[in-house]
């Protein structure tokens, strides 16, 4: 046969880690903002990826921690940390009111939120897993031996706001203008991130 006759097999599967992690992303963002986190499955994103179950489990090891990866929010955190320390709260109270604000994409508050009131089990991993995330970034500006306690602190702190402001939408919080609840919100986490231990 000639070069021109040969036959030809099926194209050789291109690996392309880069691409498979933006695919897988995109799918669990969709079905995230679909379903919620509590019906999301990992097979279904991927299988709206055109990836395996065990792909995405490789890459990102739990349903928690792909959702942290894949929505806005948590997945932040290392950028809003860079800069001066002082300014902290202010970058980190700045950032939640325009997201809270704008809604659209799934928000990892708003996710544990509800997530609480349907599956306790699957809010406890979600918390876990934002703690344990955000734990190293705070912990590399913060020079404090208590940034463990002060992460809680934080997360208790905007659970509650998200709650009265976005979820249940009652009270002075849900009345507040967006500027005025960053200023309140940077001094209580200026309290909580940069006050003195005990």
């Amino acid at each position: 046969m000639s070069g021109a006759e040969e036959a030809v097999g099926p194209p050789r599967r291109v690996r392309d880690p880069a691409a498979r992690r933006a695919a897988i992303l995109a799918a669990a963002a969709s079905v995230f903002a679909e379903r919620g986190y509590p019906g999301t499955t990992m097979r279904e994103v991927a299988r709206r990826a055109g990836v395996t179950h065990g792909l995405i489990t490789l890459h990102f090891g739990s349903k928690e921690k792909l959702f942290l990866a894949a929505v806005p929010g948590t997945r932040e955190l290392p950028g809003f940390t860079e800069g001066p320390t002082a300014e902290l709260p202010h970058r980190i109270a700045t950032s939640f009111v325009a997201r809270m604000e704008q809604g659209g994409a799934p928000d990892p508050l708003i996710a544990l939120v509800r997530a609480a009131a349907s599956d306790q089990a699957a809010a406890k991993r979600l918390l876990a897993a934002i703690q344990e995330f955000s734990v190293e970034p705070y912990g590399a500006v913060l020079d404090v031996p208590d940034v463990p306690e002060r992460v809680a602190l934080v997360g208790a702190h905007l659970m509650g706001l998200t709650m009265s402001r976005y979820v249940l939408r009652v009270g002075p919080l849900a009345a507040m203008s967006p500027e005025d609840l960053v200023a309140r919100l940077t001094a209580s986490l200026r309290t909580i991130l940069l006050g003195p231990v005990g």
